[in-house]
């Protein structure tokens, strides 16, 4: 079953958060746009240059109204000692999950069941509607890096979407440019 349009289910962890071990729920997603960032482990190789990415990008998310999650199965503690390590994961400005116990991984359906890497995350990214409804999902195996930009692009799209019922946004839409509204008139036309 795809995790499309379904609320996130209810979960309680701890994050590193501007110098301090914050509190995250389920709550924490509603009222604004959330994006949540599945990553392997702290102290790897892809995953920094990832959040580094996003913390470069992050300005232009919080402009959005947009808050970032990062999601790892390590400790809260750990991804302390990470930001406090690597010049890269010190300008992330975004929250850190720890998620020891597996849950959230499990939950969103990116944890790693079997094999050399089980217990840890696959790279999954999910945006999440003020309602606390999944609207996007990107899952894809760890050697994969993400762009900041196209997923920029597409909490764009969504937030368009669901403020312009019956429009919605062809391949490669960015901001300003047309949308459709699809009609028995399109059929065929495109």
């Amino acid at each position: 079953m795809s995790l499309i349009n379904t609320e996130v289910i209810p979960f309680k962890a701890t994050a590193y958060h501007n110098g301090k071990f914050v509190p995250v729920s389920n709550e924490s997603f509603k009222g604004k746009w959330s994006v949540v960032v599945f990553y392997p482990a702290d102290f790897t190789f892809v995953c920094p240059t990832e959040l580094g990415d996003l913390a470069d990008h992050y300005a232009e998310f919080q402009k959005l109204g947009i808050e970032i999650y990062g999601v790892s199965t390590d400790t809260h503690f750990t991804h302390k000692a990470w930001h406090d390590t690597s010049d890269t994961i010190a300008k992330v400005k975004y929250p850190l999950v720890g998620d020891p116990s597996q849950q959230l991984a499990r939950a969103f359906q990116v944890l790693i069941e079997e094999g050399e890497d089980a217990g840890l995350a696959y790279r999954g990214t999910f945006v999440i509607d003020p309602e606390g409804k999944i609207k996007t999902i990107e899952v894809h195996d760890n050697g994969i890096g993400r762009d900041a930009n196209e997923l920029l692009r597409r909490v764009k799209a969504a937030q368009y979407v669901a403020a312009h019922p019956g429009e919605v946004c062809p391949a490669k839409w960015t901001e300003g440019a047309d949308t459709l509204k699809p009609s028995l008139d399109l059929v065929g036309k495109i």
